[in-house]
């Protein structure tokens, strides 16, 4: 391949690669198109950390093994590109006594089979000196001489094009290394403002948001969070609102799905008389509305292309015009943006700006669905509870443990909302003072856990009832099973009995 079908290849990654969606994301692909159009066996990315002079691989593919291993300035192949600032060409593994296989631990066959090429990546420093990031490597089959220096050269013109987002990646490295963390006095006040907020946790996952949160809500910078839908985003979405200097202004929220797209614009901006059918009068935009205070935008991948171009400029330049009108207003807004679409597929598409989309990107947050946070579903399930017993006037003081049990193991397709409405279900039909397991939805429930299935003999139904109640019996009881029996108004040997027959391990109920 001649020089100009390099550059006609790299023309090419460069244009499907725009750079588009999270950095690493956008690496990993260019690595990924650049592997088969060129032919090689495998590439990889490694940043080198002046602080602790290391040199880490980021990013690989084709790689089947995890690295593991770190070099160091000057040792192998790897060392010798960042501490020289210039490629090294081997032409075969074996031969050469610097190349260590110390990271990806290659077999014999694959070192006498394979050439490697290794290219730094620098950019200039502030002192106008050259500042080495790390390197790109490239493994190929075999190839002679004057083809591995043409390969060379042209890895050398990408780690130019990509030195740049490099240096991001590197930055972002090194700022959540030295990322603060708070003490568990600030994180329980955060924890106290977001449970005012009706946002429960305790999950490890919750508590690194509420990190973010602190972080984040002094400042005046835009917030991107994303989630699953009923996750809660709105409700994170206030928390950061109350924890900020603007807590005692408006906080003024928009579904943008819930409106269509003509009526959008007039929402966010307002508009003047006569601006279209209809308009009648003047009336303000929630971005008006909003002022010195916080705007919330939910969904806003469903914003149409011109609200779009009108929400950059109020972003950029902090003022609007209402529909129909010609004067601009200047307004002092935080805007926090909530969706559950990945974004960066629209960009693909075509559906949504990206120079908008880095705009409201500027602090992501992530919250995981449910399902992969378990330990929150009891604390939530609780104050649902007590929520609704106030609300329907119930004297409900708990949830039967068998009832637990499926409300962890469910798969919470809805997140927080379902689960809501699954205690809000259940306090309604329920007439005792324990929530059971009959008492849940039916898309919890299965014939083994309910003894529901009318196949099922009569027998064995009446003794998973039982179990349940000597379970629930002994929670009580803190697996206390003489207390158990007078609480069930039995005898100590029927419940032993029973303990013994339905293999309940009372000492796990101890510590309830």
């Amino acid at each position: 391949m001649n020089e100009n079908k390099y550059l006609i290849v790299l023309e090419k990654l460069l244009m499907d690669h725009g750079w588009q969606g999270p950095l690493r994301e956008g690496l990993e692909k260019l690595l990924e198109s650049t592997t088969e159009k060129m032919g090689y066996k495998r590439m990889s990315l490694a940043i080198f950390d002046p602080k602790t002079q290391s040199i880490e691989f980021s990013l690989y593919v084709g790689h089947s093994r995890t690295p593991k291993y770190t070099y160091t300035p000057g040792q192998g192949i790897i060392g010798q590109v960042v501490k020289e600032q210039s490629p090294m060409i081997v032409p075969l593994m074996k031969d050469d006594p610097n190349f260590l296989n110390l990271a990806f631990d290659r077999s014999s066959e694959e070192l006498s089979s394979l050439s490697f090429i290794s290219v730094p990546i620098k950019r200039q420093s502030q002192e106008n000196e050259p500042e080495i990031l790390g390197v790109l490597n490239a493994e190929m089959e075999l190839r002679d001489l004057p083809e591995l220096e043409s390969n060379c050269r042209f890895l050398q013109v990408l780690g130019m094009f990509i030195a740049r987002q490099t240096s991001f990646l590197q930055e972002e490295v090194s700022r959540q290394k030295e990322q603060p963390q708070f003490t568990p006095a600030e994180l329980n006040i955060a924890r106290q403002s977001m449970a005012q907020n009706k946002l429960i946790s305790s999950s490890k996952a919750m508590n690194q948001i509420m990190n973010q949160i602190m972080q984040v809500a002094a400042s005046r910078a835009t917030v991107l969070i994303r989630g699953e839908s009923g996750t809660g985003k709105e409700l994170l979405a206030e928390a950061i609102h109350n924890l900020s200097p603007r807590k005692d202004k408006p906080f003024i929220k928009l579904n943008c799905a819930s409106l269509p797209n003509e009526l959008l614009e007039s929402e966010l901006f307002g508009y003047e008389r006569g601006a279209f059918t209809g308009a009648m009068g003047q009336k303000k935009g929630r971005f008006e509305l909003a002022h010195q205070g916080t705007l919330f935008l939910d969904e806003v991948g469903e914003l149409s292309a011109e609200a779009q171009a009108k929400l950059l400029r109020a972003i950029q330049e902090g003022e609007i015009q209402r529909l129909g009108g010609e004067k601009t207003t200047r307004v002092n807004v935080r805007i926090i943006c909530a969706t559950h679409q990945p974004l960066e597929n629209l960009i693909e598409q075509g559906r949504f700006r990206e120079d908008l989309y880095y705009r409201i990107n500027v602090f992501p947050i992530f919250i995981p669905a449910l399902r992969e946070r378990r330990e929150d579903i009891l604390p939530m399930a609780d104050h649902f509870l007590q929520l609704f017993c106030r609300e329907y006037e119930k004297n409900i003081k708990r949830i039967s443990t068998p009832a637990i049990d499926l409300l962890i193991q469910y798969h919470w397709p809805g997140n927080v909302r379902e689960l809501r409405n699954c205690l809000e279900r259940s306090v309604i039909i329920c007439n005792e003072e324990v929530i059971r397991t009959y008492h849940l939805p039916s898309t919890l429930q299965t014939a083994e856990s309910t003894a529901t299935d009318h196949e099922l003999p009569f027998v064995e139904t009446v003794a998973r009832f039982e179990q349940e109640l000597i379970i629930d019996a002994l929670k009580k009881a803190r697996g206390n099973m003489l207390q158990a029996a007078r609480d069930l108004r039995v005898s100590y040997r029927i419940i032993n009995y029973k303990v013994k027959k339905f293999k309940i391990n009372p000492k796990r109920y101890c510590t309830d």
